[in-house]
């Protein structure tokens, strides 16, 4: 690491994140959480309150972006990217919670703030966040309405096998990655109900409105 005396405090907020979820569990998401890193760090217990002089919130968040680029440095090789998306969606899934598996109270801490009324926004912002974070790695170049309704899906399926993952006591933490599979597979059934109504309902499919008025204004003589 570069001299801590010559950071600047966006460069220390990654640096003190790494240290500072080691001291949650003890200390909470707290400035003395954050006095306890800056030592581990030998940073000015002042600056590296500056760093995050928003609170809490500010120390989630800095935690946060940092899973988020752990994740993608492990996501980022051939053999992922060679995945059906399925298994992508999965894997990065399963990464991220594997990750987090050492700090596993601290994320309980963080989950138990971020579920605050006030901080719901924030909330469904860091799932979304997450949510792109895979989606992007996963080579998805979507702007259009799905672009929104893939990270939609994926934040709350995360989300969800989160909170699973959470309480689950089971061996190899089996409950959670069998929940995942099972929400995986009824997403990939719904997203295909949706391609077969969009096929069938297709403008070549479709009735004609043009066709339909022609009819009222020149009917088809029953004569002929």
């Amino acid at each position: 690491m570069d001299n801590p005396t010559d950071l600047t405090l966006d460069e220390m907020r990654p640096i003190l994140a790494a240290r500072l979820v080691t001291h949650v569990p003890f200390d909470g998401w707290s400035f003395k959480a954050v006095d306890a890193a800056a030592a581990d760090c030998g940073i000015d217990p002042a600056a590296a309150r500056l760093a995050f002089k928003d609170g809490e919130v500010a120390m989630i968040e800095a935690w946060l972006d940092q899973a988020d680029d752990s994740m993608l440095s492990v996501l980022d090789s051939d053999s992922f990217r060679a995945l059906s998306i399925r298994r992508r969606i999965a894997y990065a899934i399963k990464t991220r919670l594997e990750q987090a598996e050492p700090h596993r109270e601290a994320v309980r801490r963080a989950v138990a703030l971020l579920a605050l009324p006030g901080n719901t926004p924030l909330a469904t912002k860091r799932a979304w966040k997450t949510a792109d974070a895979i989606w992007r790695a996963s080579g998805d170049t979507s702007t259009d309405f799905n672009h929104y309704s893939k990270r939609t899906i994926l934040a709350s399926l995360y989300s969800a096998t989160l909170l699973i993952w959470l309480d689950d006591e089971s061996e190899g933490h089996s409950r959670t990655w069998g929940f995942l599979d099972r929400r995986i597979d009824n997403i990939m059934q719904f997203e295909k109900l949706k391609a077969n109504f969009r096929s069938r309902t297709s403008s070549a499919n479709r009735p004609s409105l043009t066709r339909f008025l022609g009819r009222l204004r020149y009917p088809v003589n029953q004569d002929s």
